[in-house]
């Protein structure tokens, strides 16, 4: 045999065994760099991490919490000395419920600005008044209007006696037109005025009672 023919058969060899050890590299290195592709049977993803996955607990909208049902009560009445008045009611009415309304916060504000303690302030019940009207001819009433008075009070806690002419006085004198307005100690009834009443539920508490 031809010895160049041996040297170029030695070579293909040599480079036949160099390329199947490559590609055996090759297959081998996959399974070592990606756990991911080895076999099932490994199950080698029981020991990553999950981070929360799966978790829908903190997508569910949490119940706001029960608010306690609040029973008003009555304040106690304060005392009236020779210094200070207890607990005094400023009362506005009248049939514009805008000028009623702007009325009391101005004395709210007036409050403020010269030192008053403003214990409450709070609406009334609006009072309907149906005012009738007799036919010429014939004994039949009959609707003309319908008259809605709204009330606001501003209640006062230890107003000084030296202090409420003057208080008075500017509240009188900024006093709108169509506005009552009245001032007088709070009682036990004033209280029980702000309160709705339910004849139906009266009636039937009557009638456990006996």
């Amino acid at each position: 045999m031809n010895p160049a023919f041996r040297k170029l058969q030695v070579s293909v060899t040599q480079q036949a065994l160099v390329l199947n050890q490559a590609l055996t590299l090759c297959r081998a290195t996959p399974s070592i760099q990606h756990p991911a592709w080895a076999s099932v049977s490994e199950r080698q993803f029981k020991s990553m991490p999950t981070e929360g996955i799966g978790r829908y607990s903190h997508l569910i909208p949490r119940e706001a919490p029960k608010k306690k049902k609040y029973k008003h009560q009555m304040k106690p009445i304060a005392p009236t000395t020779e210094k200070v008045y207890g607990t005094v009611n400023v009362k506005v009415s009248g049939y514009d419920m805008t000028l009623v309304e702007h009325y009391s916060q101005y004395v709210h504000n007036l409050c403020n600005r010269l030192g008053i303690k403003v214990a409450e302030s709070y609406a009334l019940p609006t009072q309907t008044t149906e005012v009738m009207l007799m036919q010429e001819q014939g004994t039949k009433l009959y609707v003309d209007s319908t008259l809605r008075t709204h009330e606001r009070v501003v209640q006062l806690s230890l107003l000084k006696t030296s202090l409420c002419p003057i208080f008075l006085e500017v509240l009188l004198k900024n006093q709108p037109e169509g506005v009552q307005l009245s001032v007088k100690e709070h009682t036990e009834a004033d209280y029980k005025a702000r309160f709705k009443g339910r004849p139906e539920l009266e009636g039937l508490v009557a009638q456990i009672n006996q």
